[in-house]
């Protein structure tokens, strides 16, 4: 079974915090973790503990939000097949889709030409997850190419454009 962690955070809403589950599969874009997590502590009110792993049905009914960053070619397959082998699939698998799921596709430029992979990505669009495209530059395998995950910046203006529009759901 392949490493898998989930790291919550919290941020502070108008009315209540607003939570951010983190979902980090084994891309070598994993490496961007400590830099994702950071800026994502950079938006104002981030709550700085992480508390211990809890089970999945807590860990969904706690998030109001989650962000797979990076999403492997693996857990893809796993999350578009229905296979839930490990905490963060489980979680994955017994998401509220009334939350958004953001996810950061990462992978060699060969997978992610693969047309299993867009079937995939499709799969994961119509559950109503959200894909933060990945991007085309040179891997750290040394291929050129599509595959590498989106821009930690491109992800965290994402996550803080979902939580303003969450405050502001909650102000109305």
């Amino acid at each position: 079974m392949e490493p898998s962690v989930l790291c919550p955070a919290t941020v502070p809403s108008v009315e209540r915090k607003f939570h951010v589950l983190v979902g980090v599969t084994g891309s070598v874009a994993a490496l961007k973790l400590p830099l994702l997590v950071s800026k994502l502590l950079e938006i104002p009110g981030m709550w700085k503990h992480r508390s211990d792993p809890v089970l999945h049905i807590d860990l969904r009914r706690w998030a109001d939000l989650m962000l797979v960053a990076p999403l492997d070619a693996n857990t893809l397959g796993k999350v578009a097949s229905g296979i839930c082998d490990n905490l963060l699939t489980c979680v994955i698998r017994a998401w509220d889709r009334s939350k958004p799921l953001l996810f950061c596709p990462a992978m060699n430029t060969a997978m992610w030409e693969h047309p299993l992979t867009a079937q995939q990505v499709g799969q994961l669009k119509s559950f109503g997850y959200m894909e933060i495209p990945c991007v085309s530059k040179k891997l750290v395998c040394g291929d050129q190419g599509p595959g590498a995950m989106a821009e930690v910046e491109t992800i965290v203006d994402k996550v803080r454009e979902m939580f303003f529009q969450h405050a502001s759901v909650q102000q109305s």
